[in-house]
């Protein structure tokens, strides 16, 4: 077939520009992935500039049915029941892609609700992830406490794979093959590859993996080895609550004392120590099951909660008795316990962060972070003031993971508060595990 020129004629006028084109206010600027990540360290925290996002999700189960701006208000808690209100009469929500012509709309199964918004990230630690050690298929790290591992919530470069997406290029997929809560520190596997994830991934499902944490908790813990088997249940998935319940699905943790300091010991100047009129203790966990908090909840329910646990050590939310021996909800109903501790909001004390202790009170309400009273010059959102020490640290620590076979071991440092406090004599090393995982090897002969 021959070629034939066709001319380069029309019969359309060329166009002209009436009027030069506005820039768009900066509200509806196109979301954006930015690279660099927009990064910045300022007084000990890792600091992210505000930029613009759209989060997309399907509808969840317990969705279905019920009005938009229902599901905004109670299941999303980081701004104003005003501010979803107006984002959704003005189209920054959307359904299916499409505004909404009302905030009563409807959501049904199958529906995706996209949120494009000025997105301000909440500040974590300047703290650098350690690298422990590193391999063709592996790398094992220290986490820092106060850094969450996926992007959830108001983080997302704020968070283990992202900071190392930024270290190690945009293209570097890493792949979490632990999980820890935002919170706690220690040791993680990160897989360079799926195959090596679904290996480690593997080993962890089939409990051949023996885990070993550290946490410092209120009071003097017994002596010998504590196993704790109590189920625990969600008692809220909105706030991420759990709690012993006979209902519960069935959790084992194996504990023991490495160390106890009396009151007086671990104490600062213009600084009141959690647990301060009890002292506290240095506790080793082997947790043979892995619920969601299990560790926070057995340690609660035994009468030694992590010492400065923003959750389970609140006797504002718990009571006097801080949930201890309570499988039965006998002391305090699941209800009340959710009333109260969704009335802690970030106007009082963020992530419900209170003692027994009026001067403790008193000293976290001033450290931690609140609204600020400021709005953001961009979209007006509330902004907050930088968290306090009780919300970048949990004394809970990742401490050891190793193969049941003997095949690997990687093992942290001891976090600064597990040490002896100053001037006095206590353990600065942790031996093996094996008092641990004998106290449990009949029944669970897959950790032996």
């Amino acid at each position: 077939m021959a070629m034939v020129e066709v001319p380069q004629t029309t019969s359309y006028p060329p166009l002209e520009e009436k009027k030069p084109l506005e820039e768009p206010p900066p509200v509806i600027i196109t979301p954006c992935d930015p690279w660099p990540r927009p990064y910045f360290l300022e007084n000990g925290l890792r600091r992210v500039a505000p930029y613009h996002f759209t989060y997309n999700t399907y509808c969840k189960e317990r969705w279905r049915g019920r009005e938009l701006l229902d599901i905004f208000s109670s299941e999303f808690r980081d701004r104003p029941l005003e501010y979803y209100k107006d984002a959704i009469e003005r189209g920054a929500v959307t359904v299916n892609g499409k505004p909404v012509p009302t905030t009563q709309h409807i959501v049904k199964n199958g529906d995706v609700i996209s949120h494009t918004l000025h997105r301000h990230e909440p500040p974590v630690t300047a703290l650098p992830i350690s690298v422990l050690h590193e391999d063709e298929d592996m790398i094992v790290i220290n986490k820092p406490s106060g850094v969450p591992v996926h992007p959830a919530g108001r983080y997302n470069y704020n968070s283990v794979v992202e900071i190392m997406r930024a270290e190690r290029g945009h293209a570097w997929n890493p792949l979490p093959c632990n999980r820890l809560d935002r919170l706690t520190s220690g040791v993680m596997f990160i897989a360079k590859h799926a195959k090596a994830a679904e290996d480690l991934s593997q080993q962890i499902t089939q409990r051949t993996v023996r885990k070993e944490y550290i946490a410092r908790v209120k009071g003097e813990f017994p002596d010998g080895e504590v196993i704790c088997d109590m189920p625990i249940l969600q008692i809220s998935p909105k706030l991420g609550l759990n709690r012993v319940r006979a209902n519960g699905k069935s959790a084992r943790t194996v504990f023991k004392k490495l160390a106890y300091y009396p009151p007086t010991a671990g104490s600062e100047p213009g600084k009141p120590a959690a647990g301060a009129e009890e002292g506290y203790s240095v506790v080793r966990c082997l947790p043979v099951t892995g619920r969601t908090h299990q560790l926070r909840v057995h340690l609660q329910f035994l009468g030694h909660p992590i010492a400065n646990d923003p959750i389970y050590c609140n006797r504002r939310v718990w009571g006097a008795n801080l949930g201890a021996n309570d499988a039965d909800a006998s002391q305090d109903t699941d209800e009340d316990i959710i009333t109260r501790l969704s009335r802690m909001g970030k106007s009082e004390v963020a992530d419900a962060v209170a003692y027994h202790d009026e001067m403790v009170d008193e000293y976290n309400k001033k450290k931690a972070e609140k609204m600020s009273g400021e709005l953001c010059d961009i979209c007006q959102t509330p902004l907050y003031t930088d968290p306090g020490e009780q919300e970048l640290s949990l004394w809970l620590h990742s401490l050891r993971y190793e193969d049941a076979g003997g095949s690997w071991s990687y093992r942290s440092p001891l976090p600064a508060w597990a040490l002896p406090p100053a001037g006095i004599e206590g353990p600065t090393e942790v031996g093996g595990m094996e008092d641990l995982v004998e106290a449990v090897k009949d029944e669970n002969p897959e950790i032996a």
